[in-house]
Parts: C-alpha cells; sequence; structure tokens
C-alpha cells in the first residue's frame, strides 16, 4: 500500500466515538469535585532538563524575517505541568488538563507515539496518599478495575528482586541485572540507572496484572520534581501505577521550594554535560511563580491514550487514537 492509499485512520469510528465517551465521562468525574479544567500552551520558552526526555523544536519567525533561522526557539511541551503548576502559583485553585504532548526520540510502539494525549491533574493540599486514591477512584470508574494494590518501591525490589535498592552498592546492583539474563552492558552505567533498569524488567513485569498496582517512594535519585520523604531522604514522594502490563501514571506531592528546584534543574543540565547531551533552558517563569508562593499540591500525568486502549480491551494505542505518527 503506497502512502497515498495509506489515508485511513488508524482507530475505527466506532472506537473514536467510545473514546469521546470515555472522555466525558472523565469531564464528568472532575466537574463532581470541582476540579477547573484549563487550557495551556502547547509551544514554551523553555524545554524540560530531564535527561530522559527530548523535546521537539521550532522557530517562530517574525513577519518580515529573512534568516529563516534566526528566529526565537520554541519547544513543544513534553508535559504541561510547568504552565500548569504557575495557574496555580496564580490562585486557580485545583486544575486539570487534556491535552497533546510530544516527546521526540520516542518511539512508535503498543504504548508509545512522539504526539500523544495527556491527562494532568493537580490538587492543593493534597499529600501522596490522597492523590494516590483520587487515581484509584478514576481507574476504577474507567477500566471498571478492582481497586489498585499499593507497593513500595523497595517492597517491590525485595519481593521480586531479592534485593534491597536503598541499601545495595553498585555491585551487588550489576550481580542483579546480570542474574536477568538481557545481555545489558552495565558498564558506565551509574546506581540509578541500574536501578531503573532491574524496576523495568524485573518489577515491572510481575505486578498489575489482575489489578491496578500503585508503586510509591521511589529513590530521591529519581526525584523529577517530586518533594523528599522527611522519614527516609533516600525516597521521593513520587508513585506509579501499572496495569496489565501498562505504565498508566506518574504522579509527586510536589516539590514546592524554588531554590532546590533550580539545584535540580541546574543538576540536570551538569549530567547532560557529561553524557554529551545538549543543556536545556531553564524555566524561569515557572521558578519565580514558585518563588511568588506555590501552595502544598500534588500532580499526576496519566498517558490517556493508554488508558483508553485498556477501556476499550485493545492491544495499541493507535487502535484508540485517530492517527499517528506513520500516517499523520
Amino acid at each position: 500500500m503506497t502512502m497515498t492509499e495509506n489515508w485511513q485512520p488508524t482507530a475505527s469510528i466506532d472506537f473514536l466515538l467510545k473514546r469521546a465517551k470515555i472522555l466525558k465521562k472523565i469531564r464528568e468525574f472532575f466537574l463532581d469535585r470541582c476540579v477547573l479544567e484549563v487550557e495551556t500552551p502547547i509551544l514554551s520558552h523553555a524545554a524540560v532538563t530531564d535527561l530522559h526526555l527530548s523535546s521537539f523544536e521550532t522557530i517562530f519567525n517574525k513577519p518580515g524575517t529573512i534568516d529563516l533561522h534566526a528566529g526565537q526557539r520554541l519547544s513543544l511541551i513534553t508535559s504541561p505541568e510547568y504552565h500548569m503548576k504557575r495557574l496555580i502559583a496564580a490562585g486557580s485553585g485545583p486544575i486539570y488538563q487534556i491535552c497533546k504532548c510530544f516527546r521526540n526520540h520516542e518511539e512508535i510502539s503498543r504504548y508509545h507515539n512522539p504526539e500523544f494525549t495527556m491527562l494532568e491533574w493537580y490538587r492543593i493540599q493534597f499529600d501522596m496518599m490522597q492523590m494516590i486514591n483520587e487515581v484509584d477512584d478514576l481507574f476504577q470508574l474507567i477500566l471498571d478495575s478492582e481497586p489498585a494494590e499499593h507497593i513500595s518501591y523497595q517492597c517491590a525490589f525485595i519481593k521480586y528482586l531479592n534485593i534491597d535498592p536503598l541499601t545495595a552498592n553498585r555491585e551487588e546492583l550489576v550481580s542483579a541485572v546480570q542474574k536477568l539474563e538481557l545481555n545489558f552492558d552495565t558498564d558506565g552505567c551509574d546506581i540509578s540507572t541500574l536501578q531503573q533498569f532491574l524496576f523495568t524488567f524485573g518489577v515491572e513485569p510481575n505486578i498489575g496484572k489482575d489489578k491496578p498496582t500503585v508503586v510509591y517512594h521511589f529513590p530521591a535519585s529519581q526525584a523529577a520534581l517530586a518533594e523528599i520523604c522527611s522519614e527516609d531522604q533516600r525516597t521521593a514522594k513520587r508513585f506509579e501505577f501499572y496495569y496489565q502490563g501498562v505504565e498508566l501514571a506518574n504522579g509527586f506531592k510536589e516539590l514546592v521550594n524554588a531554590k532546590e528546584q533550580k539545584a535540580r534543574f541546574e543538576q540536570d543540565n551538569q549530567e547532560r554535560i557529561s553524557k554529551g547531551l545538549p543543556t536545556q533552558v531553564i524555566d524561569q517563569y515557572l521558578l519565580s511563580a514558585m518563588e511568588s508562593g506555590l501552595p502544598e499540591c500534588s500532580g499526576v500525568a496519566v498517558g490517556l491514550d493508554r488508558l483508553v486502549m485498556l477501556a476499550l480491551k485493545q492491544a495499541t494505542i493507535s487502535q484508540v487514537m485517530s492517527f499517528n505518527l506513520e500516517n499523520a
């Protein structure tokens, strides 16, 4: 089949109708809980510094521009998080958004597309467990699933890999990787990378099979924008939901300290330099908003295409989205 012949949507019209009903149900869920729906920019002056994310870039040229490469560089968002936090700092109260997000260097697979739909929301004065419970409520509504099973990151490692990720040294983690017999080259890998590999290939395949599972208290080295646990500073107030082999949600008790957030951004850029990756412009708008007073809050991002895929009992996200990148 030629490119011009491959014009049909990847999802059937019937599934698109069902997807629309699911989105309506999600909006009703938040309406009942007095959470405001918002819209924020897709184009941003700054990209994320996270080493594991890569942004699409474009150039804005004002009318009359001659050199089309000399305009203003902008990035397509990988998440609406920064803009939504600015709204919270401005006094919006609890908010949610359903929007397009974009991640470069992203594979096209059963669960991935470089352009995808995100459901993201933030709750003022919610702690991590309150946020986990609300995500669970939504998933039970949309997926008709049982209440989620809870397990800490540390306990999940001990249960499925017989190793404590918070006390194991590098050599012990390398040994655990080798036991998986996946021919992964551990040379040059730091402890955090080894932990992430073990979690992906040693823990994830074992959880969330019959009902959703939420894993919480990830290592502090993987905190991203999460608050560090005061009771155990080796861990962060971060959680992830898994169901039927799919990662569905990533959430935090949000860091609200602007000084600490700036230090993390700068550390990310230093690590980018050490790995030969380009540094990213730090989002000063976000830092200024945090300095003005970001209230205590928790937030979560849900891959909406994946959620719809599971709700409609399909094997790939392409089956529940109008077009994937291959025929966009």
